[in-house]
């Protein structure tokens, strides 16, 4: 075997090079054909470029989104009306803007700078292209913060029995993805009665307005239509700044809103900490179904702002009657202290009053920090829209705590965790400043000599500006002559605002070639097809060669874009695709155990050189291999000799796989079967099912992951296929796993096509290395996600893109002073799909506390439940289900009882209390011990995808993956919508479901639809075509029928798609069968023959808490 090559080192035999592009080098210049869809697929309108983008020529016709976060220049006839932010997105996403959003004027874009002066930095915008689905927004409304009534601020208490209970306002909503608002002395007012945006920094502001505009230039933005998809944005113009000089090379480098609030007769909390920060800002959204709880103001924060002219949202939980004065709590039946014995809901408890998310529709502007403090961030399943003021943006990295513990016994008191979820490609909102661009020049950019940090805001700058002290070791350094600026009054660098590194949380450094050992990497993309007789049979090869060819006009523009195709059954067949040759010529590798690759050259081509072949070849293929016979699959061989194909240059393989591997390297053999013949010892031994078989796969994905090849999965099956054994290659390379089962090539054709075409069009880089660097006093412990780990300090991504996270969790080495702050950052190394080397540096600074109720009081609901699914996943191959589970249970019940005896002042044992941050971790908490990873009665496949897709899970989705959001739409064209596209949400419990009704039910992944027995036969008749239940077909694909309910379904299908950046699989369900019962193990609300309520999940959690205080 060849030896290893790092990221960035040179290829053996590479027969590609040219010459690196320049650091400004435009990414998608040719990106300009027309992208219409499919005539044939329904619904897919909401993945077409905006149709609003368009050149001075009538027949130029719509500009091709790009991938990888880069865009084409635009004609200077394309003007750019601005977000109501500083600046314009990278990404553009489809619809309307959010109400209050003003366009800014038109602006001319901008160019390249000319003659650039060697050893000046250079700035500039980074632009991103539009992905097909648009960018995914979080997903949820967020509730603004500040409405009148409600429990007082800091503690959620539970009243059992309850007395009356008060209808909540109109405005409430019974359920959604986090918990309610938390309670203010008053709400926020803009200057005009109109409810527009309204900033959360100290200025006050006029409704769509900002105190400023963009502290750089932005350059050549889109124009957003006001209805239909994304189009691409702005593109990417360096813009000069004054002189520096480069120092440091290497990336490695060497070395709450607690709801307690006590009655009259205790004591007051603490004072508030320099962290408390005035509310958020809030402005109406135009769709946005759910809210979390937004950050509550301190009682010390002085006079109590305005209010906000119809802006206010309901404070309490949905039929919560009006709490007294002093703190509400609430005392649990008696049975709640009763341990040991079973547990049955209490009849005396209202589950209407017990926490439940409640939905906003407001849109949050967030600024990071002001004051020179740190704002915490919105609810993650919130929408917002971020000004980086110093932190970065809550979407690229998110904290546990918002507070930092000064020591380690104070973290392990309070039983929750310390971990940051990074997510450095992510997509932001259209209406955020580009992230920007900075160009050091030849040296690469300012770093500390130390630990390799690099410059960034928290760098304080000495002796008039001679020295800086890093703000993550401590270590003092020179500044270098060409980068030395005079401090101003306040300590500062009189350049400070002007330069992006100094002022911003987010930039991107053009990486010099200090960090390239070699030239960047082309964008390479192998296709390799199963041609099995059962692909044949379901239709599944077919459906995957209509995608590849329609895909194939979405892959980025230029000479350095190369393609190759191979098809496999228990044979190899490469494809040469060389230009000279009249036609496509296949070569066949017999040898699966010990596989080749039968050309050196001419099997991965330059995509300008074989388009006509490679789309000749796509049609062809399910005919040549019509008569196909032979049903087995060595899907290891196959992916190893394209390995070897493209071992070169690296690249992203992309398989579509239909049955189980069974000859050849790494053959697997049908272990489900095993744990279903022997019951006792499946369910004993079940675990073991979601390993792998064997250490071949895994072994080979490190040597793909150390030559940078990426690979993605495509399952397309009707069988068992081990996803626990295959799933090992996309997870070490940096890959995904999609599975279509049971694959229906009449209602999956378009879903394959849809998500084929965002993987390779979406925000992404190769050869990627990541390392978090913290503070002295805190370390990273452990990585978690899809990569390749090869030294303790860095992750390996061969591939990196905007949906994938990664968890790091950490601990201390030393105590921490209070008052100060913990730094921490990540740079990521990466290869844009044009070649170009760049490093995206992301900052986040916190205060440090050692106050255990400020812990509760900043926790992060959101992230600490995606930390908490996340370390659930890895733990379920390995240990019994049942010892999870009660882990799970364990971990919630630590945290309530930590706050309920050291925060909590309470007279009654009976009583309940959450902190209000974390009110809905119960709920939370169960509805993961519910969800398919932690089921018994789930396929084994089912389940391994499950564990595999949380691996690399963006925070926003983490609630909904486990809490689905269900929505009626029987009564959609009688609801009041609030400018949302998304109607009210219902709790799931059946108690909401009626059998007169229809429900759509989604979890980022699938969307149920669940018909009612006694549903109305024409609403059946508008919305599907059917005229009863009994004509409900298997294979369900949604039309949109000539009337407005069938319509406005419509939207809503496409406004989920479009936040969830996944097309979603539908599936229509009714009561009886398999489909229902489906449907309803989603109602994590109700009693199971396996699991309890949400009320008798609360009893128990309180009996727990008392058992601990006893």
């Amino acid at each position: 075997m060849a030896a290893p090559v790092p990221p960035g080192a040179p290829r053996p035999n590479n027969p590609h090079r040219s010459p690196p592009p320049p650091a400004t080098y435009n990414q998608n210049l040719h990106s300009s054909r027309d992208s219409t869809l499919s005539q044939n697929f329904q619904s897919l309108h909401v993945n077409q470029p905006q149709n609003a983008l368009m050149s001075s020529s009538a027949s130029a016709g719509p500009m091709r989104p790009t991938p990888s976060g880069q865009v084409p220049p635009f004609p200077a006839s394309v003007s750019a009306p601005l977000g109501n932010f500083p600046g314009s997105s990278p990404i553009s996403r489809p619809g309307p803007p959010p109400p209050g959003v003003v366009p800014r004027a038109v602006v001319p874009p901008l160019g390249p700078p000319q003659n650039m002066a060697p050893g000046r930095p250079s700035y500039g915008a980074l632009a991103s292209q539009p992905p097909p689905f648009a960018s995914r927004p979080p997903p949820f409304g967020s509730v603004p913060l500040g409405a009148q009534g409600g429990p007082p601020p800091g503690t959620s208490s539970l009243a059992f029995p309850t007395s009356q209970v008060v209808p909540p306002p109109a405005s409430a909503r019974p359920s959604g993805f986090g918990s309610p608002p938390l309670t203010t002395t008053g709400v926020v007012a803009p200057n005009s009665g109109a409810p527009g945006p309204v900033s959360n920094g100290p200025p006050p502001l006029s409704a769509g307005t900002l105190p400023s505009g963009p502290r750089f230039s932005s350059p050549g933005a889109v124009q957003q239509s006001l209805v239909g998809p994304a189009g691409p944005p702005p593109s990417m113009a360096p813009v000069r700044a004054p002189p520096q000089a480069p120092t440091m090379r290497s990336l490695l480098g060497s070395a709450t809103a607690s709801s307690q609030v006590a009655p009259a007769s205790t004591p007051p909390l603490q004072p508030a900490s320099a962290f408390s920060a005035s509310p958020q800002a809030v402005i109406p959204a135009s769709g946005s179904p759910f809210g979390l709880q937004p950050w509550q103001t301190q009682p010390q924060q002085g006079a109590p702002p305005l209010a906000v002219p119809g802006s206010a949202q309901p404070q309490r939980m949905f039929g919560m009657p009006p709490p007294p004065p002093s703190q509400t709590m609430a005392a649990m039946p008696p049975a709640v202290g009763q341990t040991g014995t079973s547990m049955t809901a209490p009849s005396k408890i209202d589950p209407n009053q017990i926490p439940r998310p409640i939905p906003g529709s407001s849109v949050i502007l967030h600024e990071t920090r002001q004051r020179n403090q740190a704002n915490p961030p919105p609810p993650a399943t919130s929408e917002y829209i971020v000004r980086d003021t110093g932190n970065c943006s809550p979407r690229y990295m998110r904290c546990t705590i918002n507070q930092i513990p000064c020591n380690a016994d104070l973290l392990a008191t309070s039983g929750m965790q310390l971990a940051l979820l990074v997510q450095p490609l992510a997509l932001p909102h259209p209406s955020e400043e580009p992230i920007q661009i900075v160009d050091f020049g030849e040296g690469g950019p300012v770093r500390c000599s130390r630990c390799k940090g690099y410059i960034n805001p928290f760098m304080k700058f000495i002796d008039q500006g001679r020295r800086f002290i890093c703000n993550l070791c401590g270590f003092g350094d020179e500044t270098p002559r060409e980068y030395h600026c005079n401090l101003g009054p306040d300590g500062r660098r009189r350049d400070a605002d002007e330069r992006p590194e100094l002022c911003r949380g987010t930039v991107e450094f053009v990486a010099s070639k200090e960090y390239m050992v070699r030239e960047p990497m082309p964008a390479v993309f192998f296709f390799l097809v199963d041609v099995s007789s059962n692909a044949i049979q379901t239709g599944a090869t077919a459906a995957a060669c209509g995608a590849i060819n329609q895909v194939i006009a979405d892959l980025p523009e230029g000479p350095r874009t190369m393609v190759g195709i191979a098809t496999f059954d228990s044979t190899i067949h490469f494809y040469n695709l060389k230009r000279a040759l009249q036609q496509p010529l296949m070569l066949i590798v017999p040898d699966v155990q010990d596989v080749y690759t039968p050309l050196e050259t001419d099997v991965v081509v330059p995509l300008s050189e074989c388009r006509q072949h490679l789309e000749l070849l796509l049609e062809n293929i399910p005919t040549m291999f019509q008569a196909n016979k032979i049903a087995d699959s060595a899907f290891g061989a196959a992916i190893k000799a394209a390995f070897l194909a493209m071992k070169s240059t690296g690249g992203k393989l992309l398989v579509f796989q239909s049955v189980l591997p069974s000859v050849g390297i790494g053959a697997l053999s049908a272990r489900d079967a095993e744990g279903r013949s022997n019951i006792s010892a499946g369910e004993k031994e079940a675990h073991k099912l979601l390993q792998p078989a064997d250490k071949t796969l895994k072994e080979m994905a490190i040597e793909f992951a150390e030559y940078q090849v990426c690979v993605d999965v495509f399952i397309v099956s009707q069988n068992y296929v081990d996803i626990a054994s295959i799933s090992v290659v996309p997870r070490t390379t940096g890959g995904q796993v999609y599975y279509y089962y049971p694959f229906s090539a009449v209602s999956d054709t378009a879903k394959l096509y849809n998500d084929l075409r965002w993987n390779v069009t979406r925000p992404q880089g190769f050869e990627a290395v990541m390392r978090v660097r913290c503070s002295q006093g805190i370390q990273v412990q452990e990585y978690s996600g899809n990569f390749c780990k090869r030294i303790p300090t860095d992750v390996d991504l061969p591939g990196i893109d905007c949906d994938k996270t990664i968890m790091v969790t950490l601990k201390h080495d030393d105590k921490l002073q209070d008052g100060s702050e913990c730094a921490f950052q990540c740079a990521l190394l990466y290869t844009t799909v044009y070649g170009q080397r760049r490093i995206r540096v992301t900052n986040l600074s916190l205060p440090c506390t050692s106050t255990l109720s400020n812990l509760f009081r900043s926790a992060d609901l959101d992230t600490q439940f995606a930390c908490f699914l996340k370390q659930a996943a890895g733990e379920i191959p390995t240990t019994p289900l049942l010892q999870v589970r009660e882990q799970v249970t364990n971990h919630c019940v630590n945290i309530l009882y930590s706050y309920r005896k050291f925060c909590a002042t309470v007279s009654s044992s009976g009583q309940l209390i959450l902190p209000e941050a974390l009110k809905l971790l119960p709920l939370y908490t169960l509805a993961l011990v519910k969800s398919t990873g932690l089921r018994t009665d789930g396929r084994i496949d089912d389940r391994s995808l499950w564990i595999n897709y949380v691996s690399s899970l963006s925070t926003p989705l983490a609630v909904p993956l486990v809490y689905p959001r269900m929505i009626s739409i029987h009564d959609l064209g009688s609801k009041e919508m609030d400018g949302s596209l998304i109607p009210d949400v219902t709790p799931l419990s059946s108690e909401h479901v009626s059998d007169e009704g229809i429900y759509l039910l989604e979890n980022g992944i699938d969307a149920l639809i669940y018909i009612g027995n006694s549903s109305d036969h024409h609403i059946l008749q508008q919305l599907f075509g059917i005229s009863s239940v009994d004509e409900i077909p298997a294979q369900f694909v949604l039309q949109q029928y000539d009337n407005p309910l069938s319509r406005k379904f419509n939207e809503v299908i496409n406004e989920i798609r479009r936040q969830r950046s996944s097309y979603l699989r539908l599936k229509l369900c009714k009561k009886g069968d398999s489909s229902g019962m489906s449907f309803f193990s989603y109602m994590v609300e109700d009693k199971t023959p396996t699991g309890l309520s949400y009320v008798e999940y609360l009893v128990h959690i309180h009996r727990q808490i008392q058992s601990k205080m006893a």
